[in-house]
């Protein structure tokens, strides 16, 4: 059976669902505790002891949101999704630190020139942000479209601002 556990980052508490297979869902910041544990249930998670392979995706997660270069890749996935959302997760997974993309541009690398509604759609899907940072994908004209994490577009503006992505500074008090 999946565990979950939470954990504490930069952006607020956050959660990790993971099998013996590997990670298969991240909850970003919600108003309690108990709405991310719900949220991670819904991976048929309950909550249980931290292992040595959640130990280092949370290491990771933590790392990255602390705005630190972080290869997310050697986390193992366990996603149950569409081949195309399967298909725009590698595409997404590919974006480096500091940089974005949109979701036209996804489209037309998957050979989908057509398909930005539907890339937007599959990263609304992501059981896995930060792993697979969708965060990193943006709207036409460097827009940042909408976000289904809590928090919203606020959050994607600030962990893009954590990442030093040019125009999404982190606001300071002078």
């Amino acid at each position: 059976m999946p565990s979950s556990t939470l954990f504490d980052t930069a952006i607020g508490r956050c959660g990790l669902a993971w099998s013996a297979d590997g990670v298969i869902a991240v909850a970003l910041p919600e108003p309690s505790d108990e709405a991310m544990f719900d949220y991670l249930a819904g991976f048929g998670a309950t909550r249980g002891p931290v292992d040595a392979l959640a130990a280092d995706a949370i290491d990771r997660i933590v790392a990255l949101l602390a705005g630190r270069a972080v290869d997310m890749s050697p986390i193992p996935l366990v996603l149950k999704v569409s081949a195309f959302d399967a298909s725009v997760y590698t595409v997404c997974s590919a974006i480096p630190r500091g940089a974005t993309l949109t979701y036209g541009d996804i489209a037309r690398r998957l050979g989908l020139p057509g398909a930005a509604q539907a890339v937007g759609g599959a990263l609304g899907r992501n059981p896995v942000p930060i792993i697979v940072p969708c965060h990193r994908v943006l709207g036409a004209g460097r827009e940042v479209g909408g976000f289904s994490a809590p928090g919203g577009a606020n959050t994607k503006q600030r962990i893009l601002g954590i990442e030093g992505v040019a125009g999404f500074d982190e606001p300071t008090l002078f």
